[in-house]
C-alpha cells in the first residue's frame, strides 16, 4: 500500500477502521473499512486534491438524498486532520470495467438487464437533481461479480469534483485531456454537448453515457472509439452500426434489434431529443429479456467437426449446448464460458453462452 493515504488498522473519526486499500481513481482513493459503531463494512473514499474540499462536501450533501437499490448509498461525511471523507455502502463485487476484462462482450439479455437497472439508478439521481457527469464502467459496481446479484451506480458522490476536472481538461484541449486520468477514461462516454461546452452539461449527458456504455457491452467496441480521437467522432455523432453478432444468430435478433434502437435514442446528438431517465426506464421495461442465474463452465467437447453442438462441463455435471446459443465467437474446446442453465432431458441445456477471456 506504499503511497496510499492510509494503512490497514488506522481508525478515523473514532469510528471507521481501515481494513484494506481497494482502488483509486483520478480524484480519490477508496478503502474497505469497518464501521465500529454499526458493525458493518463500508467503502471509505478520500479525495486526493485538497482543493476539491468544497465540491466534495457539496456532492456528499446532494448524494445523501438518493436512496435507491441501483445507486450506492451515501452513509456519512466527515472531516479529520485536514482531510475529508465520504462513506458509502460496501458492495461485495467488482466494477464493470474489471468485469469486462473477463467478459469482453455480453449477450443482449445481460445488456438489457444492465441498461434497465442503470436507467433506474440514474432516474433516482435525477429526481434529486443530481447529475452524475462521469458515468463509465469503473463507476458501476456489479454485486457478486459474474454472479450478477445486483447493479449499482457509484461515485455520484464526487459529481462536482468530476465536473470541475472534466471542464478544465476539455477546455485545455488535447494535452489537458490526455494528462487527466478522469477525462481520458470518460471520453468514450462523453456527450457532444459536454465536449462543445462542458459547463452546460446536464441530465441528458448521463443518458448519452448510458447509451455509449450499453453499445460497448453489446458489441465489444466503444461506439466512437477511445482517446482524444474519439472527440471528433462524438461531435459528429454518426449512429453506430448494429453489432454483427445480433444478425448472425436468430435467437438474439429480436431483442438485439430492440435494444439497439433504445441505444440509438440515447445517442441522439440533440440533448432535447434523448429520453429522460424515467422514459428510458419505460423503454427498457418494454424489452423482453430473461434474468436467469449464470455460471462458469468449460467447453469439454464438440460432437461433430462443424462444432454445431457439444457439451459444457460445470459443477461436476455436463450441459448440452448448440452453437446458435453462443453470442459472439464460438468457443474452442477447453475454453471457459459464461452461461445460463435450463432443465432438460437427457441433459440440461445452456443458453445463452458467452466466451470468457483468460
Amino acid at each position: 500500500m506504499s503511497g496510499n493515504i492510509h494503512t490497514a488498522g488506522q481508525e478515523l473519526a473514532s469510528r471507521y477502521r481501515i481494513l484494506s486499500f481497494l482502488d483509486q481513481g483520478g480524484m480519490q482513493e477508496v478503502y474497505r473499512a469497518w464501521d465500529t459503531i454499526l458493525d458493518r463494512e463500508v467503502a471509505l473514499k478520500a479525495p486526493k486534491s485538497p482543493s476539491a474540499v468544497r465540491r466534495f462536501k457539496q456532492s456528499a450533501v446532494l448524494s445523501a438524498r438518493v436512496n435507491h437499490p441501483n445507486a450506492a448509498k451515501t452513509l456519512d461525511y466527515f472531516e479529520e486532520g485536514n482531510r475529508y471523507y465520504l462513506v458509502e455502502e460496501f458492495i461485495d463485487g467488482t466494477d464493470l470495467a474489471k468485469l469486462r476484462a473477463r467478459l469482453p462482450m455480453m449477450d443482449p439479455y445481460t445488456v438489457a438487464h444492465i441498461l434497465h437497472h442503470l436507467a433506474k439508478g440514474i432516474a433516482a439521481l435525477h429526481h434529486m437533481d443530481v447529475v452524475h457527469r462521469d458515468l463509465k464502467p469503473s463507476n458501476i459496481m456489479i454485486d457478486g461479480g459474474l454472479e450478477f446479484r445486483g447493479i449499482k451506480v457509484t461515485d455520484f458522490g464526487v459529481a462536482k469534483m468530476a465536473e470541475a476536472e472534466m471542464t478544465e481538461a476539455i477546455e485545455g484541449g488535447e494535452e489537458s485531456i490526455t494528462h487527466s486520468s478522469t477525462a481520458i477514461g470518460a471520453v468514450p462516454y462523453l456527450a457532444p454537448e459536454v465536449i462543445e461546452n462542458p459547463r452546460s452539461a446536464g441530465k441528458p449527458a448521463d443518458i448519452w453515457a448510458l447509451g455509449a456504455l450499453a453499445y460497448e457491452l453489446l458489441s465489444g467496441e466503444k461506439p466512437f472509439g477511445a482517446g482524444f480521437k474519439a472527440v471528433i467522432a462524438i461531435t459528429r455523432a454518426s449512429p453506430p452500426a448494429l453489432p454483427k453478432w445480433i444478425m448472425l444468430k436468430g435467437q438474439f435478433r429480436d431483442l438485439g434489434n430492440d435494444l439497439h434502437t433504445v441505444i440509438l435514442t440515447c445517442l441522439n446528438k440533440d440533448p432535447n431529443a434523448r429520453p429522460s431517465a424515467d422514459v428510458l426506464v419505460q423503454l427498457c421495461e418494454q424489452l423482453c429479456y430473461p434474468t436467469f442465474p449464470r455460471q462458469i463452465g468449460t467447453v469439454s467437447n464438440y460432437i461433430n467437426s462443424s462444432r454445431a453442438f457439444g457439451f459444457i462441463t460445470s459443477e461436476a455435471t455436463t450441459v448440452f449446448f448448440h452453437s446458435s446459443s453462443v453470442y459472439g465467437p464460438v468457443p474452442a474446446e477447453g475454453t471457459s464460458v459464461w452461461f445460463a442453465r435450463f432443465s432438460g432431458s437427457p441433459r440440461d441445456r445452456a443458453h445463452p453462452i458467452v466466451l470468457l477471456a483468460k
